[in-house]
């Protein structure tokens, strides 16, 4: 994204200090200067005022579950803000969609519907935050332990 779009600023988290340092190093040696790295779990970073939803849109990759991901997620998002988040391949997305991000679990932490894109080999979901709600995300650990919803 920082080789694409190198006027965006970027704010990459990770939770692992040796996953921190080579972000950091990588993104030096690179030259991306609009780049920070962040070294806390999304709980509680997304608890930070100074990363409170701070941003128009959260990119997710293998981060975990759909509710995990959302509800971990949607602290980070202003308001009309926009969550990516790749999804694995499969032939059948429409029917597959809907139970992964159940339209009932995403009212709740303040999304829309989810909307598809890519295809078959590259797919993603896309949801649009339509307003905030101070109980999300939840403490350390329960978003994983108490899933909003299973898929």
């Amino acid at each position: 994204m920082a080789t694409y779009r190198p006027e965006v600023e970027l704010t990459l988290l990770e939770a692992r200090q040796r996953a921190c340092r080579f972000l950091r190093e990588a993104t030096d040696l690179l030259g991306f200067g609009g780049v920070t790295v962040v070294e806390a779990r999304a709980e509680v970073a997304a608890r930070s005022p100074d990363l409170r939803e701070m941003f128009d849109a959260v990119v997710a990759r293998s981060f975990g579950p759909p509710a995990v991901t959302a509800e971990c997620a949607v602290g980070f998002l202003r308001p009309g803000g926009r969550l990516v988040v790749s999804e694995p391949p499969d032939d059948d997305e429409g029917d597959r969609i809907p139970g992964r991000w159940p339209a009932e679990g995403l009212d709740q932490l303040g999304f829309g519907r989810p909307v598809v894109g890519g295809g078959p080999e590259a797919s993603f979901v896309v949801l649009d935050k339509d307003r905030s709600d101070d109980r999300w995300p939840r403490r350390v650990g329960i978003p994983a332990k108490r899933p909003l919803w299973s898929s």
